[in-house]
């Protein structure tokens, strides 16, 4: 097959405990899941999950015990932090029943949904969609993806950034409103799940602005820690 022009490469993370490397077909996010942020955000109780997505070539992949650049994007004076547990997809789907959930599941990372929080504020006082907040280049940093059988169960541990050192977000895992299975059953209901599918799962309270110089890293229980470094 012949192409008008060469295709793009195959955005890819870092897999730990082989040269091997999870290819990425999709990114979903799950937005305002910590009972906190929710609140933080303005929604309260148990609503139905909210999904957005960034493109496959947002990821900014950061291998092990190295600190990625991350640009400071254009058009925003107020560039926002959320750390996140990111489920990636080893095998796809469709109606997947939460029971079963796990079963499709490859590996966990912790990533960062990096937001233009003015451009998406901007947005929804329009209602209009805030892709432009939240879909731009190296919006989704990536640790590396440590497959399940390594990671062990992920639904006890805690997730936290700290940023030129000083922590900013820390929570138990357990404090989702909505859990990784149950996050899986909602999305495959929208969308057939394919393996390389990456999730967000959703942000702790206590997201805030970065600046230029600014050093984040990123933690997770169990997982490979992620060190970006704003330029």
């Amino acid at each position: 097959m012949s192409y008008v022009f060469a295709p793009p490469a195959v955005v890819s993370a870092p897999v730990v405990g082989t040269t091997a490397r999870l290819p990425v077909h999709r990114i979903y996010c799950v937005g305002s899941n910590y009972r906190a942020h929710a609140q933080e955000m303005g929604r309260t109780g148990r609503e139905p999950p909210v999904f957005f997505m960034k493109p496959a070539d947002a990821l900014l992949p950061v291998e092990a015990g190295e600190c990625g650049e991350l640009p400071y994007p254009s058009l925003t004076h107020n560039f926002h932090h959320e750390v996140e547990l990111v489920v990636a997809i080893g095998h796809g789907g469709r109606d997947i029943q939460a029971e079963h959930a796990l079963e499709h599941v490859f590996g966990y990372a912790v990533g960062l949904d990096m937001t233009r929080r003015d451009l998406q504020a901007e947005m929804k006082k329009r209602s209009a969609p805030w892709c432009i907040g939240k879909g731009f280049d190296h919006a989704a940093p990536l640790g590396p993806v440590t497959p399940a059988a390594q990671a062990g169960q992920m639904g006890a541990g805690e997730i936290a950034l700290s940023v030129n050192g000083a922590e900013r977000q820390r929570s138990a895992l357990g404090e989702m409103i909505w859990n990784v299975p149950e996050i899986i059953a909602h999305l495959s209901a929208a969308w057939t799940l394919a393996p390389g599918d990456l999730i967000f799962t959703g942000t702790p309270a206590g997201v805030g602005a970065v600046e230029r110089g600014d050093v984040l890293e990123a933690t997770c229980t169990g997982l490979e820690s992620l060190r970006v470094r704003v330029s």
